[in-house]
């Protein structure tokens, strides 16, 4: 395992396990900063001028930019096969999600997409994508069920799943998405409990998954099917999370909050329940995904009534192939506080602390601190303020995973 130490301009680093809530951030800067590690953990974080004699000898490395925790991707759709620009197109010409999704695109469109690929070419079409991701300076990340759409597809998508997190170098949690449309050969009801009386427990039997996700909406599921696969996922033994209030008002941001969801998702649409249950969750995290909405051209949440509620925020980049092709947390960063008037302090414990609390990984992810991976990015600028400046720059000059260079 690697030992060294990074000095730089600037270190910038949220702190601690417990997200950050509201306004109040645990971030901290600073300047003049060294970064020391051993067997790939952090051993030292702080100014240079104060390293002890104990990192004198290890192996060292100057960069001109600051250092950041590596970013933490906790909501994407990978695996995926294939792309569905012609639908951006149509939405530009005024045809609506909802449409696409009734005359058979969207997500079903995605699942005979995937069907229809191998094994391998799905492999092939995700790496590449998954090491862009990393040249982006996500260290960590969640992959998502939800376009296999029956029993064998799900369970194949999972281990599909499996299997790029074990080809990828960042650290992957996989969440099982099947409650994110109804096949054609169901009801609504029939596929829920199929989702909660076989995939569930065939996925858990084989430790195929880490969460299990519900996407609640008029077009989709309901607030009581969050319930029902809620109810299996806790006899499984794994967290479940749920895609809330995107493109309407259904109750489900204050329904994550009181059955106990690691996270709502999206909110575009959420109440004031929801907002007043979010800012006081204790297990909770408002999840928000800025690109799906500029992409979208949707009403955004009311992210700043969630700040001063005292919600637990995290940004992700929802990264799929028809509502948010975008897999920057650059990009994001950028988005959320152009759209949404996040500071940029804000921004980072958004990307990096909270959504690893989301994910189950704050013990070593999403801050540096010793003890924790020394999972890092280098900025090509000594401020992180220049990463939501600069929309559509990639400001990230290398990617250290464990205290190696990876990128």
């Amino acid at each position: 395992m690697s030992e060294g130490v990074a000095f730089a301009p600037s270190l910038v680093t949220a702190t601690g396990t417990s997200p950050d809530r509201g306004a109040t951030t645990s971030v901290r800067s600073v300047a003049d900063a060294a970064l020391a590690w051993r067997d790939g953990r952090i051993a030292y974080v702080g100014a240079a001028a104060d390293l002890p004699d104990e990192f004198a000898g290890l192996p060292s490395t100057r960069v001109g930019g600051a250092i950041v925790p590596g970013f933490v991707d906790c909501h994407t759709h990978l695996p995926f096969f294939g792309w569905r620009a012609d639908e951006f197109e149509a939405r530009l010409a005024g045809v609506s999600y909802r449409d696409l999704q009734g005359e058979g695109g969207g997500i079903l469109r995605s699942r005979r997409l995937l069907a229809g690929a191998a094994d391998d070419e799905v492999l092939a079409f995700c790496l590449p994508l998954a090491q862009e991701m990393l040249v982006h300076g996500t260290t960590a990340l969640e992959l998502k069920t939800g376009y296999g759409l029956s029993v064998d597809g799900e369970l194949r998508q999972a281990r599909l799943a499996r299997a790029l997190s074990e080809d990828i170098p960042q650290e992957a949690v996989v969440t099982l998405l099947s409650c994110h449309a109804t096949p054609p050969e169901y009801t609504r009801e029939q596929w829920v409990e199929e989702v909660c009386s076989t995939i569930i427990p065939a996925a858990a039997a084989e430790a195929l998954v880490d969460m299990v996700d519900v996407y609640v909406e008029d077009i989709a599921f309901s607030v009581d099917d969050l319930r029902k696969v809620a109810e299996s996922a806790a006899r499984a033994g794994l967290p479940f999370r749920c895609h809330a209030d995107q493109l309407g008002h259904s109750g489900a941001a204050e329904a994550a909050v009181r059955m106990g969801c690691r996270s709502a998702d999206h909110l575009n649409h959420a109440g004031p329940e929801g907002v007043k249950a979010l800012g006081s969750a204790e297990e909770t995290a408002a999840v928000l995904l800025p690109v799906s909405t500029l992409f979208l051209r949707a009403d955004p949440p009311p992210v700043a009534d969630l700040i001063d509620a005292g919600a637990a925020i995290a940004l992700a980049t929802d990264f799929n192939p028809g509502t948010s092709p975008c897999l920057s947390m650059p990009e994001v960063v950028a988005t959320g506080c152009s759209l949404y008037g996040l500071s940029t302090d804000a921004a980072l414990a958004a990307s990096t602390l909270n959504p690893a609390w989301v994910l189950g990984l704050h013990e070593r992810h999403g801050t540096l601190e010793v003890g924790k991976r020394a999972n890092f990015v280098v900025l090509d600028s000594p401020s992180f303020a220049m990463v939501p400046y600069r929309p559509g720059h990639n400001p990230v000059a290398s990617v250290w995973l464990a205290g190696e260079p990876v990128s």
